[in-house]
């Protein structure tokens, strides 16, 4: 069992900055990496950034790049999310998830199965970020 527990989230204003930070516990963490993914009032969870296991790969949704960062690697040690220039449309709980290295990618990143849901077998309660002036 691996227990994720995200935290950072809170208000800021359109322009502002967020680090988002998850902390992964349990057994076996360096047999998982771990991303992240938001929900939006009124729609599904999306996929937002992903990180591979060895930390050398990263992958951002087309509506984060150039502003949110994903920093960190195997769940043994804390994942972040560094997001700057916030839109209210960036609004959501945001959520961390951990998925099996072989699936998610060691070094280079299984594009297919990082921004699948169904990859993957944990999930943190979520942290609300909101974005409004």
């Amino acid at each position: 069992q691996v227990q994720l527990v995200e935290s950072g989230g809170g208000l800021v204003q359109p322009g502002g900055s967020l680090s988002l930070s998850c902390v992964a516990s349990g057994r076996a963490l360096r047999d998982y990496s771990v991303n992240w993914f938001r929900q939006a009032p009124g729609k599904e969870r999306e996929f937002v950034a992903a990180v591979s296991w060895g930390g050398a790969s990263t992958y951002y949704t087309d509506s984060v790049k150039g502003r949110f960062t994903i920093s960190g690697d195997n769940a043994e040690n804390p994942v972040y999310l560094q997001m700057n220039s916030l839109k209210p449309e960036d609004t959501a709980t945001y959520y961390c998830a951990a998925i099996q290295r072989d699936k998610g990618g060691l070094y280079y990143l299984n594009l297919q199965s990082i921004r699948s849901e169904s990859e993957y077998d944990y999930w943190g309660q979520g942290t609300q970020v909101t974005v409004s002036s």
